[in-house]
């Protein structure tokens, strides 16, 4: 028989989400101090985050 995974605990992808914001913060700190639109690179930031710990939970 082959072991079934457990599912992540909310506490573990809470955390994965929280560092993946921090990596993408900081480029997008860089994005904006060059002058694009605050507004775009948030959300850039936020998907950025989310593709993130999807992909990390698939693999």
């Amino acid at each position: 028989m082959t072991p079934t995974p457990s599912p992540r605990s909310h506490q573990e992808i809470t955390s994965q989400l929280a560092v993946a914001c921090l990596g993408a913060g900081v480029v997008t700190s860089v994005a904006v101090a060059q002058g694009q639109n605050p507004l775009t690179a948030l959300g850039i930031t936020l998907f950025s985050a989310v593709a993130a710990v999807g992909v990390g939970q698939i693999l």
